[in-house]
């Protein structure tokens, strides 16, 4: 049953990624990143994570991805380049998805079949979280907050050259 579960979560978010990527709306892109972030809680869920399942919804699923509709709603996008002024780019990208395909089988080949080792007591909890961001991690805890700080000051500064004529 579990392991109907993993692969149905599996599925829908490599399905929702694969819905980002050949979406042409915006919006629509941003929808199918919530289901694609809330497939991933699930599997955190499966993993006896449920603290880390549950920031992934709230945090992910709600707040960035809000964030992220707020911008696209914001900005006056402007059509791209016509396709037929941009046909090298379609070569590179069926060479690259061919480089990443290879890449994962390579990958999956030399991986073992066995199952993974059980998380170490209190894994996900609260607790072992915060002990590793503020340890181990601290650095890039920072790092991050001085990050969406940097993009919130860009998205202002950004928002008051659109008011001006």
């Amino acid at each position: 049953m579990h392991l109907a579960i993993f692969f149905l979560l599996s599925l829908i978010s490599v399905g929702a990624v694969l819905g980002i990527l050949i979406s042409r709306n915006p919006a629509y892109s941003a929808l199918f990143l919530v289901l694609a972030l809330a497939a991933l809680a699930g599997l955190f869920g499966q993993l006896d994570a449920p603290f880390i399942a549950v920031v992934q919804v709230i945090i992910y699923a709600g707040a960035i991805v809000v964030l992220f509709i707020f911008v696209i709603m914001m900005i006056r996008l402007r059509p791209g380049i016509p396709p037929e002024k941009m046909k090298w780019t379609s070569a590179l990208a069926a060479l690259l998805g061919l480089v990443l395909g290879l890449e994962v089988y390579l990958a999956l080949s030399r991986a073992p079949l066995t199952a993974a080792p059980a998380g170490a007591s209190g894994f996900g909890s609260p607790a072992a979280l915060g002990r590793l961001l503020m340890t181990d991690e601290l650095y890039a805890f920072e790092l991050t907050s001085v990050l969406l700080l940097a993009a919130l000051v860009g998205a202002l500064v950004l928002a008051k050259k659109m008011d001006k004529p």
